[in-house]
């Protein structure tokens, strides 16, 4: 019986070491500095503005209509005949309804977009910690924001930075 706890022991004892030679050049990147230092990234940001420019502007030219409108009936509403308040206060109502639809439908259309450029982003950003992860021999990379303690494990996230640039 001992030496079968001896064996086992001594078993699992070769195979954590055997682990630990697996794995033994291991990195740290920043993935997350990477991305905010990204040239793509203030491009897509731009891009994105553009794309989606008219839209913001039409939203804010209907918000700046509805709070003219629902002032005039602040400022003029007891003074005016119950049919123009009415008539006033449905247009209102209808202004209102169609701003929140429209700026609910752009707020998701926005993400939507920034996150397939943000995804397409990290893709090239992943794509270039691979390649030098492969040029110089990293078994494993992990993300530093990941890790709690790094200790004498290279950091390669300039070079990831300057091939993702």
């Amino acid at each position: 019986m001992k030496k079968l706890l001896c064996a086992a022991g001594l078993g699992i004892a070769l195979a954590a070491s055997a682990g630990v030679q697996a794995a033994e050049k291991i990195a740290i990147v920043n993935v997350t500095d990477i991305f905010q230092k990204s040239p793509q990234r203030d491009a897509v940001s731009k891009k994105l503005e553009g794309e989606f420019k008219s839209r913001a502007s039409e939203l804010q030219n209907l918000e700046k209509d509805l709070q003219s409108k629902m002032q005039q009936l602040q400022r003029d509403g007891r003074t005016m005949k119950d049919a123009d308040r009415t008539k006033l206060e449905k247009d209102i109502i209808t202004k209102r309804d169609s701003f929140a639809s429209k700026a609910k439908s752009f707020e998701e259309d926005n993400r939507r977009r920034q996150m397939e450029e943000r995804g397409k982003i990290l893709k090239n950003i992943q794509s270039a910690v691979s390649d030098v992860a492969k040029k110089n021999g990293y078994d494993l990379v992990i993300d530093a924001n990941a890790v709690a303690y790094a200790g004498s494990v290279t950091d390669i996230t300039s070079d990831v930075l300057k091939q993702v640039k």
